[in-house]
């Protein structure tokens, strides 16, 4: 039996966005002729490049939750784990460009790819600079980073681009900032059981009770390992030697931290696991000059966790502490 507070399964995007705009009206609205685009009601009056964050609905507050001031200038929504159409990605480029330009945001799968390359031809065909990143921090999904899945780390990758376009940089200089924010940052997960599809009532995937999955993306995909569940200690251990032997992180280093929730894992769980990731990197001679620890990039009703490490330099600092207002994500 599902255990999910819905009403009809193929409803559930719109029905959601339509409360997630009446619950936040004062940073967000929904775009006038298309009900996968969400907009900022705090866009700038200045021109500047504006940032659309995009991808499948069920990873909430991931992507609207940080539409607002300083974020993203809004929100392009796809079915449940589904890429968004080409049209509502052409529609937000519409609707929110300044003649700036436009920079999309989202993970690197490639249904997302494929979907976004056609819609930022249909904004470029109506005379709309437009280009994307798409985000790379899964450091478990493959050794080469072009080949990495986006998940958590979207977080980090946005907090720089937002910054980049606050402070008036062209739409090249935004996604360099981008870029760069996409190299200095590395995730990884585990999983302890699947999310739940509201159209069929089912999990995605089986899992035995007692089991976990490391390295699991949010989509459910496989990961390096299924074996029986461990003691939070000892799975942030496993976590986080996998980061260190597949990046050059290292003494002297500064990070940004974020745990990040599937889901259904309680914030007390988080925290049991954020204090293990700050002994580890203590340990290592590494030092944490801001963190976060809740749900910020989900899979429904998932039950695991995430680590994101971002390495800081002077620019990404500066970036990453840029004031920020949106309702799941504010930085003073």
């Amino acid at each position: 039996m599902m255990r999910r507070l819905i009403n009809d399964g193929y409803d559930v995007v719109e029905e959601m966005t339509q409360g997630y705009v009446k619950a936040h009206p004062d940073y967000v609205k929904m775009h006038p002729e298309d009900d996968r685009v969400v907009l900022s009601n705090m866009m700038s009056k200045e021109p500047r490049v504006r940032i659309i964050f995009g991808g499948g609905t069920g990873h909430e507050p991931l992507f609207l939750g940080y539409v607002g001031k300083n974020g993203a200038d809004a929100a392009v929504l796809g079915n449940v784990n589904t890429s968004p159409s080409p049209e509502p990605i052409y529609n937000s480029a519409k609707a929110t460009d300044s003649g700036k330009g436009v920079l999309y945001l989202f993970g690197n799968y490639s249904g997302d790819i494929m979907n976004f390359e056609m819609g930022i031809e249909m904004a470029e065909d109506d005379g709309i600079q437009a280009d994307y990143v798409a985000v790379r921090d899964d450091v478990v999904s493959s050794e080469e980073f072009e080949e990495r899945r986006g998940v958590a780390g979207d977080i980090m990758v946005l907090k720089a681009a937002v910054a980049a376009a606050a402070k008036g940089l062209s739409l090249e200089e935004v996604k360099a900032v981008a870029e760069h924010a996409n190299r200095n940052t590395f995730s990884m997960g585990v999983a302890l059981s699947s999310a739940t599809l509201p159209v069929t009532g089912k999990p995605i995937f089986h899992m035995d009770e007692g089991d976990m999955e490391i390295g699991m993306g949010i989509h459910g995909e496989p990961g390096i390992e299924r074996k029986p569940l461990k003691t939070a200690n000892e799975v942030i251990d496993e976590i986080m030697t996998n980061i260190f032997d597949r990046t050059d992180l290292g003494k002297g280093d500064k990070v940004h931290v974020l745990v990040n929730g599937l889901g259904a894992l309680p914030l007390m769980d988080q925290y049991i696991c954020f204090n293990r990731v700050s002994q580890v990197l203590e340990e290592k001679g590494l030092s944490i000059e801001k963190s976060l620890v809740g749900n910020y990039a989900t899979s429904m009703d998932m039950i695991g966790m995430s680590v994101t490490l971002t390495r800081l330099d002077d620019d990404l600092r500066d970036y990453l502490t840029y004031p920020m207002d949106t309702p799941y994500l504010k930085v003073n």
